[in-house]
């Protein structure tokens, strides 16, 4: 059982997303489901995405984990009538997988306010290029004899006058020719300060020229290299507590920190109440591979306001022996609960688990709890269209009686109002099947205490606009003057104005009367 209940940051609860958890997932599928049909809940089932996709880079980049500017608690902005997204790229001359490797981060942006409906179907977005310099991320790295140096997810804050802090995990390689490994990779959670220009016109950043080295994996909360060559530690996401205010956190993936060789997993892990008569032992599951997968969720506490100073907490959320991938961590706070997402693939899922690739869930009382795995405990949110009862293959080879959604979209983000962005991984069957390297549809899930749904109203049959990942706040800068704008007051002013009032947001001319009118409604409104 899972209580919810609410633990201080600081304590050293960590809350389990146990086996006995997980095999619920299973028991959600349906056992007779055929060759290439789904057998997971459509409640629980992103909706198929057609081959036929839009390329929103025009064939510029490979694209895959996106993320947008947000604020302390989440919402979503624009600065200046322009959305903008950062995201992981690559160059198109290298094979779709060997993309992780040499990423970068790149942005997109486009304008503000534009209904979905009327936007070019690949979402509207301009390519703008790399963030950082050639060279700027791989100087905080004491060996410089890498191989390859990356840079991988993370998340963005902006602040009044466009200043961005922008989070990231920084990743140096050190590899031989032949791809064996000299040493085990260096990741770093790291911290790069810039601002944002953005006008109709478009968009560009000064600054992002100088890499802070936060936060490195420590060996007692969060496995090292050392203990583990194969070890997670990246994806940082910030935010604030609402009940702490002024205090900022970081959640993150990781890895129980135990040596890989002898790693083992106890009773709270497996988590099977007395009696239950598909109980496995403790003994059955450690003589099993299932101890290589121990991924946890860190917490770490900023402990200066500049938010370059960092100390680790203990993890938020264990997953021994159930999975060895909690990417992406990020928290919604909705109706006075605290939902946990995060996302994992199928096949980082231990031995005798099951699951499909997409988000899993969790809801408690505080940003440490005794979290309780939404739908039926199984901790499943979002799923791509699998076949449980056959097996997965790999993305750049599908097994033949695998649905053609099972890779379809991968890196889930969840948004404001419960929308869910992604990118498109590979669709379609064994015998046919595209790959993807941009944005898939937005979808929408609708949470309600601890059960999510796909809202098949939104969109078309639950399938939104292609890479729709719009800001539900509205930054104007001005010198030293900043003005925040939310939709619904834009909308209301928009009524008064009309059509002039997306010129002002967008930094287009207006005449001076209706300046000063648009001024004092966002005064009046609260803006």
């Amino acid at each position: 059982m899972h209580t919810q209940e609410a633990f201080a940051p600081e304590d050293d609860f960590t809350a389990k997303w146990t086996r006995a958890d997980a095999r619920q997932i299973a028991r959600l599928s349906d056992p007779n489901a055929g060759s290439r049909e789904n057998s997971m809940p459509a409640s629980l089932t992103m909706p198929t995405v057609p081959q036929d996709f839009p390329d929103m880079s025009h064939g510029a980049v490979w694209v895959w984990d996106s993320w947008p500017l947000t604020d302390e608690n989440g919402d979503q902005y624009s600065v200046n009538g322009q959305e903008i997204i950062f995201s992981l790229v690559a160059d198109r001359s290298l094979g779709f997988d060997d993309r992780h490797v040499f990423a970068k981060i790149g942005y997109f942006y486009r304008p503000a306010l534009i209904p979905d409906e009327q936007r070019p179907e690949d979402g509207g977005w301009t390519y703008g290029g790399l963030v950082f310099e050639e060279g700027v991320t791989g100087q905080i790295f004491e060996d410089q004899s890498y191989s390859h140096q990356t840079q991988w997810s993370g998340s963005a804050r902006v602040f009044k006058g466009g200043e961005i802090k922008l989070f990231f995990t920084d990743v140096a390689f050190y590899r031989n020719p032949d791809g064996s490994n000299i040493k085990p990779y260096d990741p770093r959670i790291a911290l790069s300060l810039g601002k944002v220009h953005a006008g109709p016109n478009g968009v560009s950043f000064t600054g992002f020229d100088e890499v802070i080295d936060l936060l490195q994996a420590d060996g007692t909360y969060y496995q090292t290299g050392a203990q583990n060559p194969f070890f997670n530690f990246r994806d940082p996401f910030t935010f604030e507590d609402p009940a702490h205010p002024g205090e900022t956190y970081m959640v993150f993936e990781g890895n129980t920190a135990m040596q890989r060789e002898t790693a083992t997993c106890d009773a709270e892990d497996l988590g099977y109440r007395d009696g239950d008569p598909y109980a496995e032992t403790v003994e059955e599951v450690n003589a099993t591979d299932a101890t290589l997968n121990i991924g946890n969720i860190g917490l770490a506490k900023a402990k200066n306001k500049e938010l370059t100073e960092w100390e680790f907490l203990p993890p938020i959320l264990s997953a021994n022996c159930v999975t060895d991938q909690t990417e992406r961590p990020q928290f919604v706070f909705k109706d006075g609960k605290y939902y946990l997402f995060t996302i994992s693939h199928r096949s980082t899922y231990a031995a005798g688990l099951d699951g499909p690739e997409g988000v899993y869930a969790f809801v408690g009382d505080g940003i440490r709890s005794d979290f309780q795995p939404l739908n039926h405990g199984s901790g499943l949110a979002l799923g791509n269209p699998t076949n449980l009862n056959f097996l997965g293959g790999e993305p750049f080879a599908p097994d033949f009686n695998q649905h053609p959604g099972h890779f379809q979209a991968y890196s889930h983000y969840v948004m404001p109002g419960g929308l869910v962005q992604s990118f498109i991984d590979t669709i379609g069957t064994h015998d046919n099947f595209v790959r993807g390297g941009t944005l898939a549809p937005t979808v929408k899930i609708d949470l309600q205490g601890d059960t999510s749904a796909v809202d098949y109203s939104y969109g078309n049959d639950g399938l939104g606009g292609w890479a729709d990942i719009p800001a539900n706040l509205h930054m104007l800068t001005a010198g030293k003057y900043t003005v925040t704008v939310s939709d619904a007051v834009a909308e209301r002013i928009r009524d008064v104005v009309g059509p002039r009032f997306d010129d002002y947001l967008q930094g287009k001319p207006v005449p001076p009367r209706t300046k000063a009118l648009i001024e004092r409604l966002i005064a009046q409104y609260g803006g």
